[in-house]
């Protein structure tokens, strides 16, 4: 359910007209589908999460207690990128199944360590840390989930159109369930650098990484705060059927001669997930994607539940150049830093 909705009307004057957003979804586009799929912010605030399949919590549940077992064992070196803030370190840590996960550690030049922050990637894969994340005092661990840029594992493809198929046909085995392992490991090799973090660790994932945050976050109590930028995932009934350009269109392709994937994919389903965190949420979710249909999207944000703590961020649009892009994301990012402040 939408909250904050009001406090944020007051932070961003003009952004909100009414029930009417009235301010810069692209009238142009390259792609033969309506990328707003012609719902309007009202149609979008009234969509709900689906029913949870059978065992649904039993599932994730289970797999949470295998990866919380996992010794990371986090091996550090230095990193090639340099900043002024930021001391930038290369890590390497064990997931689940023995898969090596790689990524990078920002902690701070000055001061202490006093929350952490773990930082999932989009399907196009991360080749460096991202600096402008407004935190201070904060360990930053920015892992590559599996399969996917420094953390490469063949047979897993690294493009996402073959990555996302990978397993499909087994619950157990589906790469999406190994990437959710990732997340929550990375969640304890954060804890095994910096013991005194517990309680003060949140998690960021845009795209791909904020339908993995949905799906992690309710089932790892080590996570005090989340925030999910155009998630993906949520709703799959609609995901396998709404036209994209993401990832969900190869899986739709797929779905033509293997009807039973729909079954498994419930599994996965980040809506559902979502309606189980209790912790402070910050979405920002898009009227517009060619990639993540907002529909998608907005299954995720509004299975949230009701919480004084919890808020929805809009966006004119994802995965796509708009006028006043520059302007949300700085309005976003300002944001994000206050909300981490709190952890």
């Amino acid at each position: 359910m939408i909250t904050g909705w009001h406090r944020l009307q007051a932070l961003l004057p003009g952004w909100f007209h009414g029930n009417k957003h009235d301010m810069s979804i692209p009238a142009e586009y390259p792609f033969d589908f309506d990328p707003t799929y012609g719902m309007t912010l009202v149609d979008l605030q009234a969509i709900r999460p689906p029913e949870a399949p059978p065992g649904f919590e039993a599932f994730w549940q289970k797999r949470y207690a295998r990866a919380l077992a996992v010794k990371p064992e986090p091996c550090l070196s230095p990193g090639k990128d340099t900043h002024p803030d930021w001391q930038v370190q290369d890590i390497v840590f064990t997931s689940t199944d023995n898969f090596l996960i790689g990524g990078w550690l920002l902690t701070p030049r000055k001061g202490e360590v006093n929350r952490g922050l773990v930082v999932g990637h989009g399907y196009g894969g991360r080749d460096q840390p991202e600096f402008d994340i407004l935190v201070e005092e904060t360990a930053i661990l920015f892992p590559c989930f599996r399969g996917l840029s420094r953390s490469p594992h063949p047979p897993i493809s690294p493009d996402a159109p073959w990555h996302v198929l990978h397993d499909i046909d087994d619950p157990d085995r589906y790469v999406i369930g190994g990437c959710v392992e990732d997340l929550w490991v990375a969640v304890s090799a954060l804890l095994s650098l910096y013991p005194a973090l517990a309680g003060h660790i949140g998690y960021s994932g845009i795209s791909f990484g904020g339908g993995i945050g949905a799906l992690g976050i309710p089932f790892d109590s080590r996570i005090a705060r989340g925030h999910l930028i155009v998630p993906t995932f949520g709703d799959r009934k609609q995901w396998l059927t709404l036209p994209t350009v993401g990832s969900a269109h190869s899986v739709q392709e797929y779905a033509k001669s293997h009807a039973e994937v729909f079954e498994n994919l419930r599994l996965f389903d980040a809506a559902t997930a979502a309606a189980r965190i209790t912790v402070p949420m910050l979405a920002a979710v898009a009227l517009f994607d060619p990639a993540v249909a907002p529909p998608c999207q907005f299954a995720v944000a509004n299975a949230l539940p009701k919480s004084k703590f919890n808020e929805i961020f809009i966006l004119d649009a994802g995965h796509f150049d708009y006028p006043d892009s520059a302007m949300q994301q700085t309005a976003l990012r300002e944001r994000v830093g206050r909300f981490f402040r709190g952890l």
